[in-house]
Order: C-alpha cells, then structure tokens, then sequence
C-alpha cells in the first residue's frame, strides 16, 4: 500500500542551467507537479543560470503518488515562456526515510543533461496528523443540525 500524507518541498536553487536568453539574464521559476496539484514558484528575476528560490511548497500525498516533478521556465515578457529543463524526482526512498536535506536533482532538456536543481524533501504520513485534521473536520462540518 502506497502511504498517505503531506509532502515539502523545499526549492533551493538551480545552478548550470542553459540560458535561454541571449540578450539579457534568465527569468527563472519553477512549476512542481505533484500528481494533480500543481504550484509554482516566484520568478528570479534576472538571477540567469543560478537562481535562488528558498520557497516551501507543500503537497497532500494520496494513493499511488510516486513521482514529483520539476519543470523550469524562463519568464519572458514578449513571447511565450522558455522551457528550460525538467526534473523527476522518485518519492518512493522518500517514503522510506521521511526527510532528505537539500540533493542535487538533474535538470534535463530533450534527454540531455543541462544544469542541476536543489531541493529538499519531507514525508509526513497522514498517521501523524491525522487526529488533529479529523477533529477540524468536524468542528467545521456545517451541516449538522441542532
């Protein structure tokens, strides 16, 4: 059975990546995808090929969540947004551990190595708050009647 609960994200930095504009430094930011939730980071404006990010990003974790994955953009404000690489991270260790301190993830582009991504992991399962959410569920039902 695959575990249930919540999931950080911490998104450090990115370094090594390929610019992809050539007349001015990158405007990076990050869309992580987590199953169907999707959120995104703020742009590091003009911080180029190793932006800095220090965001924490948290996700529910539901059944047969196994993956996490990391897209970088590039903000353009004439044209549509560069691509700039992806990362996949497996959360199955994850699952295992609880916790990994910022790693160095490969960025890849059209199966080629372009940069690395640093991120740190946490695992909370959903044993361990589990109570507390279950006694806020109640208390904010709404359609018991009196």
């Amino acid at each position: 059975m695959m575990p249930q609960g919540k999931l950080e994200v911490l998104l450090v930095s990115a370094k090594g990546l390929k610019n992809t504009d050539f007349l001015s430094k990158m405007d990076p930011y990050v869309i992580l995808t987590c199953c169907t939730q999707q959120q995104k980071s703020s742009v590091a404006s003009g911080q180029g090929t190793k932006p800095e990010w220090n965001e924490i990003f948290v996700f529910t974790v539901s059944q047969g969540v196994t993956e996490l994955h990391i897209k970088i953009m590039d903000r353009d404000r004439f044209t549509k947004d560069d691509f700039v690489g992806e990362s996949t991270i497996s959360l199955k260790p994850l699952f295992v551990e609880g916790s990994f301190p910022p790693t160095p993830y490969s960025v890849v582009k059209d199966q080629q190595f372009c940069g690395e991504i640093k991120v740190g992991l946490t695992f909370t399962p959903e044993d361990d708050y589990e109570q507390g959410y279950y006694a806020e569920e109640e208390s904010y039902g709404g359609w018991m009647v009196n």
